[in-house]
């Protein structure tokens, strides 16, 4: 049986971490990219994984990384666009700093466009190629169109995962005719870095529905947005 080559950005910690953790217990040749070499590194040797450094708002980079990924396999098979910061806490509108929110958007948003584009050629080469998107339940506009959705103010890292899901259909639309799946994935709200680590589910958890989506079947979904469970998450 053929291996499955697969890429996580953003994985030398949290749940990009725990990602290739479990994509590679499925048997998978796993990519931990991640834009510090020395954390990337370890991080990889921990994981049994291979580590590509990839700073994924630089389109050199992510060009680069692709280049290593096609000298040792020739063709991806799985791309999980995992990267993400979320900036400035508190970030209302009418005080927001737009530098913040030009950062947060350089990572969240173009930094999967930057990563996608550059790794496309490689995943036309799969039979069964799958590009997740990791997003977040609170950049669901149905979420946040209810008065009493209990969500944080922030301009910066809620509308960048709003961007994440249109830009998930977009690409699905787009790649559809040529058999690559692209889904949008909640991961729910993690313990991680991102939030101080006062999310109440695990990395673990919160990896789950990437590799759900990462192994989808051929008559999986494609332009969606889906919980661990399969669950369809409101745009």
């Amino acid at each position: 049986m053929t291996e499955t080559i697969a890429l996580v950005t953003g994985a030398n910690k949290g749940i990009g971490y725990e990602t290739v953790k479990q994509l590679t217990a499925l048997g998978m040749t796993t990519f931990l990219a991640a834009r510090d070499v020395e954390r990337g590194t370890v991080a990889a040797k921990e994981l049994d994984a291979e580590f590509v450094q990839l700073d994924v708002t630089d389109p050199d980079s992510a060009k680069a990384a692709a280049a290593v990924v096609e000298d040792r396999y020739g063709r991806l098979d799985v791309l999980v666009n995992n990267a993400g910061i979320a900036g400035v806490a508190d970030q209302q509108p009418s005080t927001a700093d737009v530098n913040v929110i030009r950062t947060v958007f350089d990572t969240n948003f173009f930094g999967v466009i930057n990563v996608t584009n550059a790794m496309l050629p490689l995943l036309s080469r799969s039979s069964a190629p799958r590009i997740v998107n990791v997003s977040s339940g609170i950049g669901s506009l149905a979420g946040m169109s209810s008065l009493h959705a209990a969500l944080p103010p922030s301009l910066a890292y809620v509308p960048s995962k709003t961007a994440v899901n249109s830009l998930t259909v977009q690409y699905a639309k787009e790649l559809r005719p040529q058999g690559i799946l692209v889904n949008a994935a909640d991961p729910g709200y993690c313990a991680t870095d991102l939030n101080g680590h006062s999310g109440f589910r695990t990395t673990a958890q919160g990896a789950a529905v990437s590799v759900y989506l990462a192994t989808l079947g051929a008559d999986g979904p494609t332009g969606g947005f889906f919980t661990d469970d399969g669950a369809v998450v409101p745009w």
